[in-house]
């Protein structure tokens, strides 16, 4: 694997930094709020690619493992993780490394981009769900209440989104001679 780049880390950071503003931002809907950290993650595959997007995601994480308030709701701890929530915290890592990968394999295009963030969506959602069965003693339908089904549209518009703007901002950070490739 090559070293990684200054530019490369400071991209990396930027995404970074823009997940820990953005991601907090939140609607309480049960025990799983909405957030934007599934858009900030689409985002930055496309802007970083798999390897670097699913580094972010890592740092985003032990950000908030370490107490700093960057998980839904401005909350942040060693309990979220640890809590119901948790599993669609460490799912996010797979859906950047998935995500990161379709896209960077279809060169962004529309059918293998989507492909990709579905299907890492789909990882994040069993991850999530699984663990929030076991963590919150709930049944499978009572989990997929809670913590999917509420989830899928504003999932699908979010992927939406960033297939409209991370292509353009990819592009605006290349010709800026800003290369993210790792």
């Amino acid at each position: 694997m090559k070293k990684i780049t200054t530019r490369q880390m400071v991209l990396t950071a930027m995404m970074t930094a823009l997940m820990c503003v953005l991601a907090p931002i939140s609607l309480p809907i049960g025990p799983v709020p909405i957030s934007l950290a599934t858009f900030m993650i689409y985002l930055s595959a496309y802007v970083l690619g798999w390897r670097l997007s699913s580094l972010s995601v890592l740092i985003y994480l032990l950000l908030g493992f370490a107490g700093v308030p960057v998980f839904a709701g401005y909350t942040g701890g060693a309990a979220k993780i640890l809590g119901p929530t948790g599993g669609y915290l460490v799912g996010y890592i797979l859906l950047a490394i998935i995500a990161g990968a379709f896209i960077e394999k279809g060169n962004s295009k529309l059918v293998l981009s989507f492909s990709g963030m579905v299907f890492g969506t789909l990882v994040l959602y069993a991850l999530g769900t699984a663990w929030l069965m076991v963590s919150a003693s709930m049944d499978l339908p009572s989990a997929l209440l809670a913590g999917m089904i509420p989830f899928i549209p504003g999932d699908i518009a979010k992927m939406i989104v960033a297939y409209a703007v991370g292509p353009r901002v990819s592009t605006l950070l290349i010709k800026a001679g800003v290369t993210v490739e790792a």
